[in-house]
């Protein structure tokens, strides 16, 4: 069986090898990867889109990273377990300090999960400029659990004609309207124009598996195949019991596997579709959705078919997750402890939008948080040493934790967890004092079948909430929305997971220790890198705007709403200033109530 990137010349054997070496040369290009613009990317090896790693459950893969860049830069292998190995997880100022320009840093993964996975930087956001890639781990042969004769891999990508930081540069800035005007991405499919990717060749009566990877920044795609049945196998590296379905929509940082049988004849040919999409970003044509399509090629002198019909059905099936069960028939894990979480955006004392959890917006500490966790001693296990704005919950290891996040927004948000993957148990209508939309409003209680599905990265629908089971490891395992936009502006938390186990059991390479203070980054104490409770050195961190700044802003023109309020739409004007400090008195007193 062998591997095919569709989008590539040639073909990728899966490696044999019990280690396998992995060169990586960043650098800055400049490319036209859409076909519509020219701008500057981050390539590995001068080359974009960057190839798969490809390996086999077992291996040891060792990532040697030269940053060519002009900033600090990290590597995070999404999805991976690290087990005793959380040290290499990569993301900045949470398990280490970034690789400095010029230097270089190797990360070595111990593969104990198999599956369709990616890796992407972690500093800087730098996903949306090129620096993400597909990272697939094989079974072993002869160890299968499902039949297939042929895989083949498609990648999914927005691309926006600006870098991340212009873009972030529109959003923070406090005299712009919030949220900024839309910016359309084009999608990239295998690294190039969705609509001439390679062609998938079927022959009659052969299987494919096909696997579906979301590298996205802030779209998801909708792919289907239209005249064939697809079983879904695998959720983010997690095999399931095969799930039939017409269509899956895959979040930003999602991954699916699915089964594909030919049909018997090669009289025609076939369109995948794959529509690129933000539900959030009101319709344009030609601008999004956008919708893209490839060929299954049978014969290439075949017509191919007419399956319009396919998507008038009334019974339609989109996948959905917790319908799904994990193929080892593992049943839901009874918790020990339950963690909840509020998720949103608020208005600043900054002026500025930020994105939150409990009402705590994200901020980088000053020490990275694992090295906080080993040279805290006793006070590890107290989240206060972890500052104010990394959001830390401290997790016994072993606890059975259930957390719960409510999403009180019209948007949806696909939330990755580190480190391990989780159950989804339930999902079911958001807590919210607000008045909900009346197309989210009945929205149903849905609980898990016997086996819960596991996987890694949540996507929790508009105006939901949705709880998960996970066991407590020893690790410092971060959780953050995968809206790069999002996590950039707050939405992310960190848990301590068992560190007084941690500081028996992990030792760090001398090198991470030696990237800090090239930097002159401190790399014990609290966060601050002070002794206890000293955050002496801390930025201070942003407040909720208060009733008079919120009403301030409201007589602005262009002014936004309080963003958790529902259907808060476009900006607001001046011409409806009145109606906006109504709504920002309101929010405020339902805050602090």
């Amino acid at each position: 069986m062998k591997l095919y990137f569709a989008s590539c010349i040639g073909l990728f054997a899966v490696a044999a090898a019990k280690r396998v070496v992995v060169d990586w040369d960043l650098s800055y290009i400049s490319i036209d990867r859409d076909g519509h613009s020219q701008r500057r990317a981050i390539s590995v090896n001068g080359k974009l889109p960057i190839p798969p790693i490809l390996a086999t459950i077992g291996d040891t893969v060792e990532l040697n990273v030269h940053n060519g860049l002009d900033r600090p830069t990290t590597i995070h292998a999404h999805g991976l377990f690290q087990t005793n190995n959380t040290h290499m997880d990569g993301p900045a100022m949470i398990t280490q300090c970034g690789i400095p320009p010029g230097d270089s840093f190797t990360y070595m993964y111990k593969l104990e999960n198999r599956g369709s996975y990616w890796i992407h930087g972690h500093q800087a956001h730098e996903i949306s400029d090129g620096l993400r890639a597909a990272f697939i781990i094989n079974d072993k042969p002869n160890e299968h659990p499902y039949q297939y004769d042929e895989d083949y891999l498609l990648t999914f990508e927005d691309w926006f004609k600006e870098e991340f930081a212009d873009r972030m540069y529109q959003t923070l800035n406090p005299k712009e309207s919030f949220p900024p005007p839309h910016g359309y991405a084009s999608g990239l499919i295998n690294g190039v124009n969705g609509n001439v990717t390679q062609e998938l060749k079927f022959h009659p009566g052969k299987t494919y598996r096909i696997r579906l990877v979301n590298m996205g920044d802030l779209n998801s795609f909708q792919f289907s195949l239209p005249g064939h049945d697809m079983q879904v196998i695998e959720a983010d590296g997690e095999y399931s019991v095969p799930y039939i379905t017409d269509g899956i929509d895959i979040a930003p940082a999602q991954r699916y596997s699915v089964l594909v049988k030919a049909h018997d004849t090669d009289a025609y040919n076939y369109h995948f579709n794959a529509t690129m999409h933000a539900n959030f970003i009101p319709a344009s044509p030609g601008l999004t959705p956008r919708v893209y399509t490839g060929n299954i090629e049978y014969n290439k002198n075949s017509p191919y078919q007419d399956t319009r019909a396919f998507y008038e059905k009334p019974d339609f099936k989109w996948l959905n997750d917790i319908e799904m069960e994990a193929l080892d028939g593992q049943p839901a894990m009874i918790p020990t402890r339950n963690v909840y979480q509020d998720i949103g955006n608020k208005l600043y004392n900054t002026g500025q939008h930020l994105d939150h959890i409990n009402n705590i917006t994200f901020a980088m500490p000053n020490v990275p948080t694992l090295f906080t966790a080993l040279s805290m001693g006793s006070l590890a296990m107290d989240p206060r040493v972890y500052g104010p704005q990394t959001n830390a919950v401290v997790l016994n290891y072993g606890e059975i934790v259930e957390l719960t996040i409510n999403s009180p927004a019209q948007l949806p948000h696909p939330i990755h967890r580190h480190g391990l993957t989780f159950q989804i148990v339930e999902y079911g209508p958001a807590s919210t004092p607000f008045p909900i939309p009346e197309k989210f409003q009945n929205i149903p209680v849905r609980n898990a079948l016997a086996a819960p599905m596991r996987r890694d990265t949540m996507s929790i629908p508009e105006y939901s909430y949705i709880k998960v089971r996970f066991r407590a490891v020893s690790a410092i395992n971060i959780l953050h929305c995968h809206y790069s936009v999002h996590a950039a502006i707050g939405m992310d938390m960190v848990f301590i997971e068992g560190p007084d186990v941690l500081q028996k059991t992990l030792r760090v390479p001398e090198k991470m220790y030696e990237m800090c203070r090239k930097q002159g980054i401190p790399t014990t104490g609290n966060a601050a890198g002070n002794k206890g409770f000293d955050f002496t050195g801390l930025p201070t961190a942003p407040a909720l705007a208060d009733l008079p700044n919120a009403l301030a802003l409201a007589d602005q023109p262009n002014a936004p709403a309080l963003a958790d309020q529902p259907n808060s739409g476009p900006p607001q004007t001046h011409l409806n200033s009145f109606f906006l400090k109504f709504t920002c008195l309101l929010a405020y007193f339902l805050h602090f109530y």
